[in-house]
């Protein structure tokens, strides 16, 4: 069971991974006219589905693996060791290969590697102490402790990818240091609708009301723009959107 559990697992990572190189390929396409910002996001959709074929393999092998652990049957030690050595070299190839991904595609994927390479790991070390002690219990339990080691982290990738898809501000923005920044820029009197997401977890967009004194000038409106972009290039923003407001311009999204 232990190797049918890591198996599966590749198996899921291996149709994961072409559905991922693919969305990773459309995702660097530009904008068209029905996706205005381009296809950054295409790239969550390999990291989505990625994480529902390992949570629905690992429930398939907790359903198989638990039972076993009460009632264990006979279990190729031998066959559990040459494999786990199998694994262990491919595995470990493949997230060599995949190291240095930045999207959060690429990460999930990487990340679902190294938890095959750990798993075969496990599955060799268990062969080992089978092939010396009478322990049938050890392939079973060795499967329950892979999958809820994969559903684990198969939920904090999750949780990353439904953040960005749900427009949640991404983790590296805080919105008071941004307002903090702006607020020191002169003739800049107050910031508001003031909203920041992600396309990918990687380009963050932001966009943002400012108001602005009245001896502000509309000849001033470029480098003011400048002023604000070099204040806010440490924040991790990438595509930056900015509407000024006279002093007394009613502005009805002022309290967002």
């Amino acid at each position: 069971l232990a190797i049918l559990s890591d198996a599966l697992h590749d198996l899921g990572d291996s149709f994961s991974l072409g559905l991922s190189w693919y969305f990773q390929k459309l995702s660097k396409k530009g904008r068209t006219k029905t996706f205005l910002y381009g296809y950054k996001r295409f790239s969550l959709l390999g990291a989505i589905i990625n994480s529902i074929v390992l949570v629905a393999g690992s429930i398939f092998i907790l359903t198989k693996a638990i039972p076993e652990l009460f009632n264990p049957g006979e279990t190729n030690v031998q066959g559990m060791l040459y494999l786990a050595i199998l694994g262990i070299v491919v595995n470990g190839a493949a997230v060599f290969k995949l190291r240095k991904g930045e999207s959060l595609n690429e990460k999930v994927v990487s990340l679902h590697l190294l938890e095959d390479v750990l798993g075969w790991v496990a599955v060799l070390i268990g062969s080992i102490i089978m092939m010396y002690t009478d322990a049938p219990f050890i392939d079973p339990l060795l499967s329950v402790l892979i999958s809820f080691f994969v559903l684990y982290n198969v939920y904090k990738n999750l949780k990353k990818s439904l953040l960005v898809i749900l427009q949640g501000i991404p983790e590296e923005i805080s919105i008071d240091d941004i307002r903090q920044k702006l607020k020191n820029i002169p003739k800049v009197t107050d910031i508001h609708d003031c909203h920041a997401w992600s396309m990918d977890g990687q380009y963050n967009i932001l966009t943002l009301h400012l108001r602005l004194d009245k001896d502000y000038k509309l000849s001033e409106q470029a480098k003011l723009k400048e002023r604000v972009r070099t204040q806010l290039k440490d924040e991790s923003i990438n595509h930056i959107t900015i509407e000024f407001e006279g002093q007394d311009e009613y502005c009805e999204l002022e309290d967002c």
